[in-house]
């Protein structure tokens, strides 16, 4: 029948303990070393100045039903307007924004940051890890299993 998996006292104690510390460890110090590589840059005018706009338009599409439509559609002019209004777009000056992402050099560096936040601590643990535990049997794989299943596929498929 089947057997109990059991964990050895010293794989718990000797393997998975540190491993677990080492772990939460390297979490804590990724999030403050991200933390410390964040860059903060200073919102730009134009584009604050669009978002409230939109929020603006929001908020009036929201309250619709609770002022006077009169005041409402002068309110709708007022944002659509296809001369003067606030949403409206001429249509060369929308910008792509994967233009606008290339142009923007700021934005590869963060991104160059977070990549390298994340590989470095990975390698430093996998070293760590093939370092100190490379004596260890952690798990057991019954091969012949495997090998009787493709056998039989084998043969069956054959």
């Amino acid at each position: 029948m089947a057997e109990d998996l059991v964990l050895d006292r010293a794989i718990r104690d000797w393997v998975l303990i540190p491993l677990s510390i080492v772990m939460v460890l390297i979490g804590v110090l990724r999030y403050f070393v991200s933390k410390l590589m964040r860059s903060y840059q200073t919102p730009d005018r134009k584009v604050v100045k669009e978002g409230q706009v939109v929020l603006r338009a929001r908020n009036l599409r929201a309250a619709a039903g609770f002022i006077p439509t009169k005041s409402f559609w002068s309110r709708r002019v007022y944002f659509t307007n296809e001369e003067n209004g606030l949403l409206h777009v001429p249509k060369g000056q929308a910008q792509n924004p994967q233009a606008q992402m290339f142009s923007d050099p700021n934005m590869a560096m963060d991104m160059m940051k977070k990549n390298i936040s994340m590989i470095v601590p990975q390698t430093l643990t996998f070293t760590w890890v093939n370092f100190f535990f490379s004596g260890f049997v952690a798990g057991k794989y019954v091969f012949h299993c495997l090998l009787s299943v493709s056998c039989l596929l084998y043969l069956t498929i054959g």
